[in-house]
């Protein structure tokens, strides 16, 4: 019967199932703001303040001059007005530098595009040129956008103790020559206020001394001499201590955490060619063996080294960086990325550069496993033929040895004699 309080309750859970299904107690937004005001929105706003900046300054050093006719031209101080012209230059450079360090979530950048947007902003307050109107609304337009995502830029710039010291120095060498600089302007030629103090000391500090300011006296002259010593050694302790790490890093990338005399000191090693869900169990079987990763991949190669793994960031397929990885001295080669077709490049690769050399691969397609044998693997597994197996043994019941390993390990047990013993027989 169709009245029936059976079919009445059918029809009513159908139509709650539908309603759950069909209808959205939520709005559904046709535009996902969150995607154009984020981080990503952020820096990319932020380099674009500091492009148009640059092209703001570049316009007003072309013009004979720049007119202070904007609401901010009175607190412009007297014979400031060369300095405004450049500003947009250097306001555009540093903005350069703020948006790349923002881009890799800087905290100190964002502080310094919360410190530089101000300034870009406050340039055609000053100008009033019709030009820079698009930097107002753009600097004006970022500021809160910087503001809102500041919980997205916490990484912190991590200094050595060497590299605080070599800055500390290096400013305060800056702040010595300038007061000192101003404070002996009467025994110089050429130094009359702190712009002229700060600009002979920059130019004394980086050896370049153009000759338009000259000491007079004895003790300007050693003043001179202390300032452009320190001030060198100063300056090359500040430069070394922040470039040389760079290099580092580059030469790590390069050769991951081994060096080329430590490559060449591998012997009875196991190469590992790629990365991929094999990867972390591979790690962990090999883990009493000399192993070396073989990877593109910097992410991973940067997890891996963090834990100690020695990796060569190079391409697995490329013979010679096989060679760079001793496979002509290894034990063995794992091939054990997830795209049978890497796998089987690897392979090549690894059986050129030593074709005696076990290999051994990982085919993610059970199709292509005769293939990777053709091509010089000398065993292939499948690991999702594997993994089947034993959810059918693991379903009824049955004992594996691995399945009693993993139990052991997850257990804190590692006699597997006591797991057997102490598992639960199946039927009667």
């Amino acid at each position: 019967m169709a009245n029936d309080p059976e079919s009445k309750s059918r029809e009513a859970r159908m139509d709650a199932a539908l309603r759950e299904l069909f209808s959205h107690g939520e709005r559904v937004p046709l535009v996902y703001w969150r995607r154009f005001s984020g981080a990503k929105a952020t820096v990319l706003a932020t380099g674009t303040v500091a492009v148009l900046a640059f092209i703001t300054g570049l316009s007003h050093l072309s013009q004979g001059g720049v007119g202070f006719d904007g609401p901010l031209a009175t607190v412009v101080p007297a014979g400031a007005g060369g300095v405004v012209r450049f500003a947009g230059v250097l306001v555009g450079f540093v903005l350069g530098g703020v948006a790349a360090g923002m881009q890799r979530r800087y905290r100190l950048a964002w502080w310094g595009a919360m410190a530089t947007l101000p300034l870009a902003a406050s340039l055609p307050l000053v100008t009033a040129e019709a030009t820079d109107v698009l930097l107002f609304v753009c600097a004006t337009g970022t500021l809160p956008l910087v503001a809102r995502n500041r919980e997205q830029f916490d990484r912190r710039l991590d200094l050595s103790p060497f590299q605080v010291a070599a800055l500390t120095a290096f400013v305060a060498v800056q702040v010595y020559g300038t007061i000192g600089a101003y404070v002996l302007r009467e025994q110089y030629t050429g130094i009359e206020t702190w712009t002229d103090a700060f600009y002979y000391i920059v130019v004394t500090g980086t050896t370049v001394g153009y000759g338009d300011a000259t000491p007079t006296t004895g003790d300007a002259k050693l003043f001179t001499l202390s300032v452009l010593i320190v001030g060198t050694a100063a300056f090359g302790a500040a430069f070394g201590s922040l470039i040389v790490p760079a290099l580092e890093t580059r030469l790590t990338a390069a050769f991951g955490t081994m060096t080329a005399s430590e490559l060449t000191l591998l012997e009875d090693h196991v190469v590992v060619l790629g990365s991929g869900d094999l990867t972390e169990p591979l790690l962990d079987e090999l883990a009493a063996d000399d192993v070396v990763v073989v990877t593109l991949d910097t992410e991973v190669a940067s997890t891996l080294r963090e834990r100690g793994v020695s990796v060569l960031t190079d391409d697995p397929t490329d013979t010679e960086a096989l060679l760079d990885a001793r496979v002509d001295a290894a034990r063995g080669v794992v091939a054990a990325t997830d795209d049978d077709a890497q796998n089987t490049l690897a392979i090549i690769a690894a059986r050129q550069a030593n074709p005696d050399v076990r290999i051994v691969a990982a085919a993610t397609d059970q199709r292509h496993v005769d293939k990777l044998e053709g091509v010089g693997a000398d065993a292939v597994i499948s690991p999702a033929v594997i993994g089947g197996r034993l959810l059918g043994r693991s379903v009824r019941g049955e004992s594996d040895p691995l399945l009693i390993d993993e139990a052991a390990d997850a257990d804190g047990d590692t006699d597997p004699d006591a797991d057997a013993e102490s598992e639960p027989r199946s039927g009667t």
